[in-house]
This record gives structure tokens, C-alpha cells and sequence, in this order.
């Protein structure tokens, strides 16, 4: 959620931190700040901190012109202790100003810790729980800036991701991770660090990923992780073998443009990357080297749990039903925030899929860990290089959905349900599933990006429909099987958006209370594919109209409606069990220009962050 840059180095560290929160203002943020050390050629000058409450172009105006300093750090805020203010946002100081420190995370225990600082004689003077960490590294007598942030961090409870800063080590960064997340970049004779790779490919793609525990210490000459008792530990930098240029393009934007509108545009192309290289039409199946799992392994698996949220879980239960399907497991997606409350039940012959955007999602990393401490099996379903939930996974499939910027998903969604289909045809195939379907499902994949394509082609009518509904205060979005999971990420997108009220339902559970809410001003949108439940749905909408509800109906150009008054938009149809994503496509152009009509930012919802790195 929240962004972490920090530099130190041969250059002015201003500039450097301003530009790499831009990078990461797609995290979703309400106040930005930076930190500055040795300026004015005075070596044990207190860090300069401008911080204001708004966007990073308001952080950018109010930082003045001469602004030297060749370390530094800065910070994106979304709020969780305390309104967006200037003195909420971040990077937090002690009471002598020598200290500041930017923080990722929720301290769970920092109620406790103000109320000790307060009765100490400390005063507070924002609402967090990160000021009570630099109040306490500025207390610290240790000799060095390493043992007192230890020493502070031995004291917090929670999650944290902290880079510190101070007067009397002025050559240094010391950062920590806790379940959140943390980059080092290395560059010549400098060194950055983020949270997210964004801020660092522009001068670096060697990076150095810290664990949980760890600590590290930056300088311009190198870096050093250790854990907090300040054992060495031995985290060696990697080269990514990503493309900096695609970070470029999705920072740049021009006139009227939104980044969700050119990332579902971009979904054709997204799909094809998926698919390259990972079919094979001689067997009827998909190569997924990074499984790291034989045949034998495969045909051991007895059941599959999907875990994600969000549009990530919403995409789990489209791939739990493909792999029920084709490869005759049962199957199911469960939202990773409620797993390991549960205490649940880890089985040796059970698959778990983690899937996540950004790798770094935190209710998702901590159901990976909660299975892999009880000895499950569990694989990802990742678009970031080298992020947590990669790097903690047995296996995964990456997703080459490339840099999505918007916080609403929409191009890595579709790149999720082709990497489970590609899972659901090894799966199949392996098993029960006959070389003469898996090449009937080979073909349908194909076809995939060219559909999209067509989808994206009626933009303009779909605008039109968008328009419509974004005048009701509530909807509904309805389906059944396969198309339910398709109405939750259609509702789901219209929510976070547009901020209208939708709520998604099993086309059959209807007139089992639902109905009751039914009125000329609830329009419903339902998905009605054409498959075996295509009578049964058409059925359901003759119910909505005739209680006067205004009906959008996404579906297949043979269905007939049986002279229904709708809005009807239809989609090409695919194999019958891949339908599901072409049928969430006009979803997302529904939400894009409902949101448009009502002068909506598509790109930073309101309350919403691209990264969800807090429980």
C-alpha cells in the first residue's frame, strides 16, 4: 500500500525520491514526504523533511529549489492510523529532529508505546504508529545507527517495512522488513531501496530482495544484511532479466488518457505473452516447467485450493471450475484473508495456488506461509519478477501480464485466468483428459487475443450502456457456474471505480430474497453465456423484468432472449470453458466509462491501494 524510496549515493537524493514516488503512486497513497541528509556541507546536519498531505505533485511544489543532500529517503502514505494531514504523513522524526523514518505496515502494539512515550515526557505530534519507532530509535544510546534501530524494532509488534535515516550516521540508510515488502537496488557507486521494483528499474534491475527478519545498512559503497541480533546474514544481489522500458511506457501518459483504459487495451497483447511458448499441439497440452512438479507428482494430487483476493480471488473460483473440469479434481478458490485464521487443514496430496498481482500481497503471502509451515504444496500465479510470494512459493507460473499501473485489475485478471487455463490443460492431461480435447482447448486459447480484440471493438456501444448505469445508485450483477465468478469481478470493478453499490449473485439464489430488491431503479447485469444453463437464465430475466428491472445482458449472439427489452451486449464465443473471460472483458469497460461519466479518477480509487501489503 504505502511507497518506500530511499538513496545513497553521488547525486542529489531529492530529485531521485521525488521521481520514484511518482513511479509508485500507482500503489494508492493520500500524502507523500522525503527526508534529506547532508546538505550544506555540514556532515551532522539534521534531516530536512517536507511532507505534505495530497498527491506527489503537491510534494513536488513545496520542496524547495535547493534541496541538497546525497541521502535520503521518502514515503507514500494510505492511511491507517490517522487522517491524511501533513503531520500524519511520513517520513516521522523524534523530538530532537536528529531521527526520521518512513514505515510500511501496521504496529500493532503502538497504543501502548505512545502512552509509555507520553508518560515519559515525549510529545506526540502526529496520530501514527510510526512516529512512537523514531521516538524510540532516538532514545537509543547505542554506538551505532544499526543497534538502534534493534533495538527499537525488538520493542514494535506488527508488520513493518522501515527505512531510518540520522544525523550522527550520515552516510547510511538502515532498513528492516517484517512482512512487508523491500527492494535494494545496486547501482555504481550508489544504492537505492523501495518498496516496489517500479522506483528502482530506471537506474537498476540488480536488486537484492530482504526476508522477513532481516535488516540491512546502505551505503554508497555497498550494502550489508544482517538479522536484528546483528548476525550477518548472506542475501546476495540478483540481476532481473526484465525490460526497464515497459516501466517507462506505463508511467507515461498522455493528454485524457487513463492507465486502466490502455492496460485493457493492452490485454490482447498480455494474453499472447502468456500463451508463448507454452503450448504444445503434438500432445494436447501446456509446458509449465515452473511447476517443479513430474507427472507422477501431478497424478498424486487428489484436491486444489485457489487462494487470492480480491479480483484475484474472483479469478480463482473461474480457475478452480476449469481445473474441476478438465482435469476431474474437486477444486475450489477461498479468499486468502480468511485462510489461515481458520486453522486449516493442510493436506499432503492437496495443490495450493496462491495468486496475486504484485507478489507482494500480504493476506496471500501469509496463507503461503502458513501452508508451507505445515508441509503443503503450493504454487503461485505472480506478475512481478523475484516478489515475495514467488519467492516463497514451491513453483508458479508468471503471468508476463507486464507493469500494470491502475489499481483496478484488468489486463493481469485476464493473464491470471489464461495461466489457469494453461494449469487446468497440464492438469488434465496428466490425468483423464484426451489429446483430442486438450488440442480442442489448445485452439480456443489461440484464439483468445483475436476475440479480445473483437471485444475491445465495441467499446463505443458498450460507453454507451456505462453511461446509463452510472446513474443508478445500486445494481446488481448476476450469473451461474461459470459466469458467477464473472459477475463478482464485474461488481467488483464497478465498485472500485465508479463507487456505485453492486452486489452479485448466483443467478439462482434470485428468489431466494434478492428479487425482493428488484425495482425500475436497480438495473441488473447478468452474464448468460450460451451453454447448458442458457434456458435456465434466460428464465431468470423474464423474473427481472417482470418487476419493472432494467436489464444489461453480456452474452453469446445465438442466445435468444425470447423478445426481452434489454441492453444486450454480446461477446464472440470460445470453447465453452473459456468463455468466462471474454465474458469479464465489457465488465471492464463498463466500470471504465461509468466511472468516466461521473468525472472519476479511474486510476487511484478513492480508499484503495494497487498493493495491499497491511491485514
Amino acid at each position: 500500500m504505502c511507497g518506500i524510496v530511499g538513496y545513497v549515493g553521488a547525486q542529489q537524493a531529492a530529485p531521485l525520491l521525488l521521481e520514484g514516488l511518482a513511479r509508485l503512486e500507482h500503489r494508492g497513497y493520500d500524502s507523500a514526504g522525503i527526508a534529506v541528509l547532508g546538505g550544506n556541507g555540514a556532515a551532522a546536519a539534521k534531516p530536512r523533511v517536507v511532507k505534505r498531505a495530497g498527491r506527489v505533485r503537491d510534494l513536488v511544489e513545496a520542496v524547495p529549489q535547493r534541496f541538497a543532500g546525497k541521502v535520503g529517503i521518502g514515503h507514500t502514505r494510505w492511511a491507517t492510523h490517522g487522517p491524511a494531514t501533513d503531520a500524519n504523513a511520513h517520513p516521522h522524526t523524534d523530538a530532537t529532529g536528529e531521527v526520521a523514518v518512513v514505515h510500511n505496515g501496521i504496529l500493532d502494539n503502538a497504543a501502548a508505546l505512545r502512552e509509555r512515550l507520553t508518560e515519559d515526557g515525549i510529545e506526540l505530534v502526529s496520530d501514527t504508529d510510526t512516529e512512537v519507532l523514531a521516538h524510540l530509535i532516538g532514545l537509543s544510546t547505542a554506538d551505532t545507527l544499526e543497534a538502534r534501530v534493534a533495538e527499537a524494532l525488538r520493542v514494535v509488534e506488527g508488520t513493518y517495512g522501515v527505512a531510518v535515516v540520522h544525523a550522527a550516521f550520515p552516510d547510511r540508510i538502515v532498513v528492516a522488513r517484517n512482512g512487508s515488502p523491500l527492494i535494494i537496488g545496486v547501482g555504481e557507486k550508489e544504492m537505492h531501496v523501495a518498496s516496489d521494483l517500479a522506483a528502482l528499474v530506471r537506474y537498476t534491475t540488480t536488486v537484492a530482495h530482504l526476508e522477513d527478519g532481516e535488516m540491512a545498512t546502505l551505503t554508497a559503497g555497498g550494502f550489508t544484511t544482517y538479522r536484528q541480533d546483528l548476525s550477518a546474514t548472506s542475501t546476495r544481489p540478483t540481476t532481473l532479466d526484465i525490460d526497464p522500458a515497459a516501466y517507462d511506457a506505463g508511467a507515461a501518459l498522455g493528454p485524457g488518457e487513463s492507465h486502466m483504459h490502455r492496460e485493457i487495451h493492452e490485454q490482447p497483447q498480455a494474453a499472447e505473452r502468456a500463451l508463448r511458448g507454452r503450448l504444445d499441439e503434438r500432445f494436447g497440452t501446456a509446458h509449465l516447467g515452473g511447476l517443479n512438479m513430474d507427472p507422477r507428482e501431478v497424478r498424486a494430487i487428489r484436491r486444489v485450493k485457489v487462494l487470492g483476493c480480491g479480483s484475484a480471488y474472483y479469478v480463482g473460483q473461474m480457475g478452480a471450475s476449469l481445473i474441476e473440469e478438465l482435469a476431474r479434481v474437486p477444486a475450489d478458490a477461498e479468499a486468502a484473508s480468511e485462510f489461515r485464521y481458520r486453522n486449516p487443514i493442510i493436506e499432503p496430496d492437496t495443490l495450493y495456488v496462491a495468486v496475486s498481482q504484485s507478489g507482494e500481497t500480504i493476506d496471500t503471502l501469509l496463507a503461503v506461509q502458513e501452508i508451507r509451515r505445515k508441509g503443503g504444496r503450493v504454487i503461485g500465479l505472480v506478475n512481478v519478477v523475484g516478489s515475495a510470494i514467488a519467492r516463497e512459493c514451491d513453483g508458479g507460473i508468471y503471468l508476463h501480464a507486464g507493469p500494470e499501473v491502475s489499481v483496478a485489475s484488468t489486463k493481469a485478471l485476464t493473464n491470471m485466468f489464461v495461466g489457469f487455463a494453461l494449469l487446468a490443460l497440464q492438469l488434465g492431461r496428466v490425468r483423464d483428459l484426451s489429446i483430442a480435447d486438450g488440442r480442442r482447448l489448445i485452439d480456443g486459447l489461440r484464439r483468445l487475443p483475436e476475440q479480445i480484440a473483437e471485444v475491445l471493438d465495441q467499446e463505443k456501444q458498450v460507453a454507451a450502456v456505462a453511461e446509463r448505469l452510472a446513474e443508478a445508485e445500486s445494481l446488481f450483477f448476476i450469473g451461474r457456474v461459470r459466469g458467477f465468478p464473472v459477475a463478482r469481478e464485474g461488481a467488483q470493478k464497478l465498485k472500485e471505480v465508479s463507487y456505485r453499490h453492486a452486489e452479485a449473485y448466483q443467478t439462482s439464489e434470485l428468489k431466494h430474497g434478492p428479487l425482493a430488491l428488484i425495482s425500475p431503479a436497480v438495473p441488473t447485469v447478468a452474464i448468460v453465456p450460451s451453454d447448458e444453463l442458457t434456458d435456465r437464465n434466460v428464465a431468470a430475466l423474464h423474473e427481472v423484468a417482470a418487476r419493472r428491472g432494467p436489464l444489461v445482458v453480456v452474452t453469446h449472439a445465438d442466445v435468444d432472449l425470447g423478445g426481452l427489452d434489454v441492453q444486450r451486449i454480446d461477446v464472440p464465443r470460445n470453447e465453452r470453458e473459456l468463455d468466462p473471460i471474454l465474458l469479464t472483458v465489457p465488465l471492464q469497460l463498463l466500470a471504465l466509462h461509468a466511472a468516466q461519466h461521473l468525472g472519476l479518477d479511474v486510476d487511484k480509487p478513492r480508499n484503495l491501494a494497487k498493493s495491499v501489503t497491511v491485514e
